[in-house]
């Protein structure tokens, strides 16, 4: 992970790639020698990370594009506005979560968390596809989340509309759900003989505390540091949260269908693949959830990989 190969001429779009773990993913990436794209609805947050990133990265090429994953009519003007005749990658990391109540909506009327965590990003990937399949050997590489290896998706109530509006519990499902897409896209993938392939990561445990500092995107202070510094033991920052992502990314022998997550209880240290288990594994499952996206996106079920 700190020689990952070049990747000069390839272009790589990260969603959410202006703070957090999309940060640090996108300056890695940009550290190949790759041109990498900041998917972001704030221009000035982009510019920030852009900033931060060249100033870390001799001859950087990055740039951003405006992407709004809540707002499903967007989507297609953001990926004419890349610009470009193919992709090699994207990394579907931008994500919403919650605190508290109230239960909150996109502009599409889908519960904030799912609607943007998961819809937006499956959508995307429809509005991508050309660009993908036109790359050698493109991968698609969903984020998601520790947390969500303890949900349960419920197929019944998607949208998260009952009484007992949990965020935390509504967070790990559509993290779930996005898990889910990134398996069930890889088999639907291969079934089409696509050249494209899917994989799954995630960041393990990623403390803002044990993060290092890049000024303005992230700023942590001395008393954050000795703070966090118990938690070090089991988890980590989001520096080293974004090797997984990477790896999938760059990896030569990674491979579509895969897991990858930190070696050490899966919170942290370097990558390795994970085996697929629970419900992440269910392909009945995630056939009907994909069904489910289509219908609410209006997305054809081959999401133009055909």
């Amino acid at each position: 992970m700190h020689r990952p190969p070049p990747a000069e001429g390839k272009v790589f779009l990260i969603t959410g790639g202006n703070a957090g773990i999309g940060y640090f993913v996108a300056e890695q990436l940009a550290g190949t020698g790759a041109t990498v794209v900041l998917g972001s609805r704030d221009r000035t947050k982009a510019g920030a990370a852009a900033a931060s990133i060249r100033s870390r990265v001799p001859d950087a090429r990055v740039r951003h594009v405006p992407l709004d994953l809540a707002d499903l009519s967007s989507l297609q003007g953001c990926v004419d506005a890349l610009a470009l005749d193919r992709l090699d990658a994207v990394v579907h990391n931008a994500g919403v979560a919650l605190d508290d109540p109230p239960r909150r909506e996109t502009k599409d009327g889908h519960e904030l968390m799912f609607g943007t965590n998961h819809l937006g990003h499956f959508a995307l990937t429809r509005w991508l596809a050309p660009l993908l399949t036109a790359a050698p050997a493109a991968r698609v590489v969903t984020v998601g989340s520790f947390a969500a290896k303890s949900e349960r998706l419920d197929l019944n109530d998607v949208q998260s509309r009952t009484d007992d509006y949990r965020p935390k519990r509504t967070y790990g499902r559509s993290k779930l759900a996005q898990m889910s897409f990134g398996f069930e896209l890889d088999r639907r993938l291969r079934a089409l003989g696509s050249t494209v392939r899917s994989l799954v990561a995630h960041p393990g445990g990623a403390l803002d505390s044990l993060t290092p500092s890049r000024p303005p995107v992230h700023v942590r202070t001395s008393g954050e540091r000795l703070r966090g510094l118990p938690a070090e033991l089991l988890i980590q920052g989001k520096d080293a949260g974004a090797w997984p992502v990477v790896r999938a990314v760059l990896d030569p022998e990674a491979t579509g269908g895969q897991l990858w997550g930190p070696r050490v209880f899966g919170l942290r240290g370097l990558p390795r693949a994970e085996p697929v288990e629970g419900e992440m594994a269910d392909a009945a499952l995630a056939a009907r959830l994909w069904d489910t996206g289509c219908a609410l996106t209006g997305t054809e079920p081959d999401l133009a990989f055909l």
